[in-house]
């Protein structure tokens, strides 16, 4: 009967966010995650071959929670989808600060990753289609909101007025599509 692992490749994405969040985008390699997770650098390539392979599991898993924050009932309409949008990223921007941003901008640069996140905006867009005023006002507000998000990136954010334009864009939208 084989060894079972003592590490696993969870375990190492914690570890590894933990990298990120401590020392930034590029504090995060093969070698910087055996040493944190007392393996060696073999162990983590057992899990991810490459750094690459590494990011893209964090991208992943960040992408997978966020995407269950938005879960709800299927033919929700756009205003309903975007509420809980603001909501997600409210509660995913507790976790992820500036660096862990950072990171993800180094994974766009690869065209095929770009890709990737230009057909989940495309999904996004297509929950929010049509022309009535909600659908327009629910449009707005996403944009609002992944504007904030990328102000947050550059780090604009310093003084953590963050949660206090998506409480405007909220307010807003509730001004525009009462509840």
């Amino acid at each position: 009967m084989g060894r079972k692992p003592t590490i696993t490749r969870d375990s190492l994405l914690d570890v590894a966010e933990e990298i990120v969040r401590s020392g930034g985008a590029g504090a995060l390699t093969i070698g910087a995650l055996a040493q944190a997770a007392g393996i060696s650098k073999g162990g983590v390539q057992y899990s991810f071959a490459s750094r690459d392979d590494l990011v893209r599991g964090l991208i992943d898993r960040w992408t997978s929670q966020f995407d269950a924050m938005l879960e709800g009932e299927g033919t929700e309409d756009p205003v309903g989808f975007v509420r809980r949008y603001i909501a997600a990223t409210r509660s995913s921007q507790q976790a992820m600060n500036a660096k862990m941003a950072g990171l993800m901008v180094g994974y766009l640069e690869d065209p095929a990753n770009l890709r990737e996140t230009r057909d989940w905006y495309h999904g996004i867009f297509a929950r929010l289609g049509g022309m009535t005023p909600e659908a327009q006002a629910a449009r707005v507000a996403f944009l609002a909101v992944e504007g904030l998000f990328l102000m947050r990136i550059n780090g604009i954010d310093e003084d953590g007025a963050w949660t206090a334009y998506l409480d405007d864009v909220e307010a807003i939208l509730a001004r525009l599509v009462p509840e």
